[in-house]
């Protein structure tokens, strides 16, 4: 059996769509004659954890662990307990204190924080590639130092390199918010393009970002999409609706925008429609606190605390309705929930608000999983609600169609079609 070796930042029990991609192609890639290794920091820096994700990782798979340094140790203290990392980035009225630290992250951690990994890392894992016959390793990003070990690995072994890129580099949304100097953002360039010239194949999550990706290096970028793991939700299958509840699970930071579902749904309470919504995850706490002070939406709108991935899947089938919300960035374009993918498995109705041009929209048309409406178009999200509900009372079902291909073993193949023509 051929041999892979998978570096990368976020493992069991760091939680997350981006652990989720790589945790499910390592249990698969087996199946298609590809044995992975698993490279990752032994006491990493995440916001959120769900140890039941370690039970996820599959026997097969031989997890190699090394210590890192992070410089967040001092960042936590000088921003506080309690607040995350990605606070500083997200917050749209930063304090002078936030943006010092934004600017440091920008100009002086390049590519990143974990920057300080690539060195001890490409020593120990020369050794380990020669040793294990490694034939292939693959770097996934963010963050994208993991892509400047690959690199170095290249360099010294000429192994077979893939870089996957989970969110873009310098064409990530919220890059603009670290003030870099124009020195920084060249360096930031020429890494990135050192990147895309000398892997020896490149894949990304959706088709807005492989055009982006192209546009900065003229070569082809496989599109590998995130997606659903059947296995899961079989215990689940019988698990139904008992009331109409519109449900979002996971986060709701700034750069989501629930305000036009709020809103459509403040005005059919005022004509005595009442619509259910639940936030299940970390919302944001402005957010929370607008909405207790209105009164129609504080009686229509529940909060819950994150949850682990196994208590999520009933949730899903719980829902009358599952909630997409718009991302407020310059490539939203390409931004893939990795929930839309378990929300075709569950098989709910799924009401996406947002750019009906996206990736995810385009996959909500073609599995006719349920309404795309632009954030814009308020009587078409009012009616949207009502023909929903309508539906559900009815006991109208909304099965979606042609989603195998989202199966993450069907996508796992596809990976090891691309391994395989290395």
């Amino acid at each position: 059996m051929k041999k892979v070796l998978v570096i990368t930042y976020y493992w069991p029990p760091s939680g997350g769509s981006g652990v989720q991609r790589w945790l499910k192609f390592t249990k698969y890639l087996p199946d298609f004659g590809w044995q992975p290794l698993v490279f990752t920091p032994e006491n990493p820096s995440f916001e959120v954890k769900d140890e039941s994700l370690v039970n996820d990782v599959s026997d097969g798979v031989e997890v190699i662990k090394l210590p890192i340094w992070e410089p967040y140790g001092l960042v936590n203290k000088l921003k506080g307990k309690g607040n995350q990392q990605s606070d500083l980035i997200k917050k749209k009225k930063k304090g002078l204190l936030a943006k010092m630290l934004l600017w440091i992250r920008g100009n002086c951690f390049i590519p990143d924080p974990r920057k300080f990994w690539v060195k001890p890392a490409v020593k120990v894992l020369e050794d380990l590639i020669v040793s294990n016959e490694i034939d292939v390793i693959i770097t996934t990003g963010p963050p994208h130092s993991m892509h400047l070990i690959g690199h170095k690995l290249k360099q010294k072994l000429d192994v077979k390199w893939v870089a996957d890129f989970r969110d873009p580099w310098t064409q990530w949304g919220l890059f603009q918010n670290f003030n870099m100097s124009q020195l920084a953002w060249n360096k930031h360039k020429k890494l990135e393009q050192m990147v895309l010239r000398d892997a020896d194949d490149l894949i990304t999550v959706s088709h807005h970002y492989a055009e982006g990706l192209k546009e900065l290096y003229q070569r082809d970028v496989h599109v590998i999409t995130n997606g659903f793991d059947e296995a899961e939700f079989e215990p689940v299958a019988n698990v139904k609706p008992d009331k109409f509840v519109i449900r979002h699970l996971g986060v709701v930071d700034e750069h989501r925008n629930p305000w036009p579902l709020l809103n459509a749904v403040e005005k059919l309470a005022a004509q005595n429609v009442q619509i259910n919504i639940e936030f299940v995850g970390n919302v944001n706490e402005t957010l929370k606190a607008e909405i207790r002070e209105r009164k129609e939406l504080a009686g229509s709108v529940e909060f819950k605390p994150y949850v682990p991935h196994s208590e999520v899947l009933p949730l899903y089938r719980k829902s009358a309705v599952l909630l997409s919300l718009p991302m407020n960035a310059e490539n939203a374009k390409g931004n893939i929930p990795g929930k839309i993918f378990e929300y075709l498995a569950a098989k709910r109705p799924i009401l996406a608000i947002g750019d009906t041009s996206g990736d995810a929209a385009q996959i909500v048309k073609e599995t006719g999983a349920g309404i795309i409406v632009e954030e814009s178009d308020h009587e078409g999200i009012m009616n949207a609600l009502l023909t929903m509900k309508k539906n559900f009372e009815d006991g109208k079902e909304n099965m979606p169609s042609a989603i195998e291909k989202y199966t993450r073993k069907n996508l796992t193949a596809r990976l090891a079609e691309v391994l395989d023509n290395l």
